[in-house]
């Protein structure tokens, strides 16, 4: 539907099944306010009265619309008056006021907004009828609602005990920690989407962060080697702090935050008639109160809120276990929301919007309905089938022995990850043209390296740091000579002219390309880095390493996989997977 409500079937506006009823104190659906529209759209040769005012009495002009055209009520005043009837006299007659009793919401168009709610992700309609139930926090950062370039979303469920709805579920006297992380990547052709999970367990430093209260702006220390959930709530760190921490982590820019508690879950769940979700065995956790028989479910309320957070009877009892839960019923909830189902009940959408808005934080860019609309219509665009769920790659934390309670980031495979994220390179086939670039560049990269590599202890190489990070040249020829035996390796200062370099180049000459395959092999250098001088080099000459800001630490390849070549073992899901089971 657009925004005036045209191009229905029947004609009948969603807006006129919808009344505000002062007794009850909320909007109503009435199924016979929509049979009337019907009728008045020439469904039927009677009048019938509207919605906000009472059947108009009978006029002497004929108001029969000739077929497919609306009917056209007789002119008031003295103009067009037939013979013989009598002028109108005084003033015009006012308008009658609308009844309270049968104001009516309006719709406004076909608006989707994705929102990640303590383990669940969703679209809704938003009015500005729910503009009052929205709460904003100022994270000292106030960017625009829609950009042109990629969008960044950090959404966070926390685990706060607090608030209507959310007691009994343990640990009452809890603050609210980032329970449930994720950052919600959007490309900036809006083609594709990634959702980052960010283990709630992971050990990470937490950057110093200010917060703002009461007019009141606190500088909280940063502290290093915590649990990752430890950005939100502890030491009074708002989700300002989150934000920051995930920056350092991914190199990610976020955009915007959304934040809400356990209660939105159920209400959400229940809004869409339930999520539907899938278990390869039985399960029954008294810790989360989950309790539910192989096979297929549609779970709302409680339920839907005790699967997202059940992890003591599937996989490893892990977190890492439940995050693969919610990434189902966030799949689950997405495609939901997406169906026609839900898109054309306007019951459905207005629960959903209600639910979704009262319990709901935001940063001030997008704390408006309005600005909310605008990011909705903006994110709508990306189809479910190129939207993933990816885990932040993690390993056992080592310092921890073999009684594992936390984990720690897997650097060699997270770096790619993050790397093809700040790319736009997407997990899942989005177009045909950037297969087909892809394509070519695959098939360059294979011709430019292709023949024999020269062995590591002839490869002479001098490396520039122009990756903007202090020690990164030495770093690396000290990874190259002790760890790949590359001896003839030296550090040559900062790159030319001081300047700082996007991406890593190297320079060869024709004599040296065996040299030059062995090193693009070692540091996972990309086709578009090697440069081809055009003359042959003297017998001991050096090649030109120079780093840029995509060399992250030694050991870790430069170049971006491409979907086929993302890293091996990462935890991922697809949103239009409909045939997932927890194991």
């Amino acid at each position: 539907m657009d925004a005036q409500g045209r191009g229905r079937a029947g004609g009948i506006d969603p807006a006129d099944q919808w009344v505000f009823d002062p007794k009850t104190g909320s909007y109503e659906l009435r199924l016979d306010q929509a049979e009337e529209a019907g009728q008045a759209s020439g469904h039927s040769s009677s009048t019938a009265p509207t919605a906000d005012a009472p059947a108009a009495p009978a006029k002497p002009r004929s108001t029969e619309a000739p077929p497919g055209r609306r009917a056209v009520p007789p002119q008031r005043g003295g103009g067009g008056r037939r013979a013989g009837a009598k002028p109108a006299t005084g003033r015009r007659r006012p308008k009658p006021k609308k009844s309270t009793k049968k104001k009516v919401m309006l719709w406004t168009g076909g608006t989707l907004a994705f929102v990640l709610v303590g383990g669940s992700l969703g679209a809704y309609l938003l009015y500005q009828h729910f503009n009052n139930n929205l709460n904003k926090i100022d994270v000292g950062v106030d960017n625009a609602a829609v950009t042109k370039g990629p969008v960044n979303i950090l959404v966070i469920g926390t685990d706060k005990r607090d608030g209507k709805g959310n007691q009994g579920y343990g640990d009452e006297g809890s603050v609210g920690h980032a329970d449930t992380t994720l950052l919600f990547h959007v490309s900036e052709d809006r083609s594709n989407a990634t959702a980052l999970s960010i283990p709630r367990d992971m050990i990470t430093d937490i950057p110093e962060c200010t917060t703002k209260r009461d007019g009141k702006t606190t500088t909280i220390p940063g502290s290093t080697g915590v649990r990752f959930n430890e950005s939100l709530g502890q030491e009074d760190r708002d989700p300002g702090c989150t934000w920051r921490t995930v920056e350092a982590l991914t190199g990610l820019k976020v955009s915007h935050f959304m934040m809400a508690d356990f209660n939105a879950v159920k209400q959400m769940s229940a809004a869409v008639g339930g999520v539907e979700v899938c278990l390869a065995k039985d399960i029954d956790d008294p810790k989360s109160h989950l309790k539910l028989s192989k096979g297929r479910h549609k779970i709302q309320g409680e339920d839907a809120l005790a699967f997202v957070r059940t992890r003591h009877s599937v996989g490893f009892e892990s977190d890492l276990d439940r995050i693969k839960l919610q990434q189902q019923f966030l799949s689950s909830m997405i495609r939901e929301m997406k169906s026609d189902d839900t898109f054309t009940n306007p019951k459905k959408l207005y629960n959903l919007g209600d639910a979704a808005t009262k319990s709901l934080t935001v940063d001030t860019g997008i704390g408006s309905v309005s600005n909310l609309t605008k990011l909705a219509k903006d994110l709508s665009r990306v189809n479910i089938k190129n939207i993933s769920f990816v885990t932040v790659p993690v390993k056992d934390n080592p310092a921890e022995g073999k009684n594992h309670k936390t984990v720690v980031l897997d650097k060699p495979k997270a770096d790619p990850l993050f790397a093809m994220v700040r790319d736009d390179v997407s997990l899942t086939e989005v177009k045909e043209k950037e297969k087909k670039q892809q394509e070519k560049a695959d098939a360059a990269q294979d011709a430019l390296l292709k023949g024999p590599k020269a062995e590591p202890a002839n490869v002479r190489v001098k490396v520039l740091n122009g990756s903007g990070r202090i020690g990164a040249a030495q770093e690396a020829v000290l990874w190259m000579q002790n760890s790949k035996a590359m001896r003839h390796t030296s550090n040559g200062g900062n790159a030319v002219g001081g300047k700082k370099l996007d991406k890593t180049v190297l320079e060869f000459a024709p004599d040296q390309a065996d040299q030059a395959r062995r090193l693009a092999e070692v540091m996972g250098l990309p086709a578009e880095a090697l440069k081809v001088g055009k003359t042959d080099a003297a017998p001991a000459a050096e090649m030109t390493l120079t780093l840029g800001a995509d060399y992250k630490a030694a050991g870790t390849p430069i170049s971006v996989p491409t979907p086929e070549k993302a890293p091996e073992g990462i935890q991922k899901v697809e949103a239009d997977d409909k045939n997932i089971c927890a194991k």
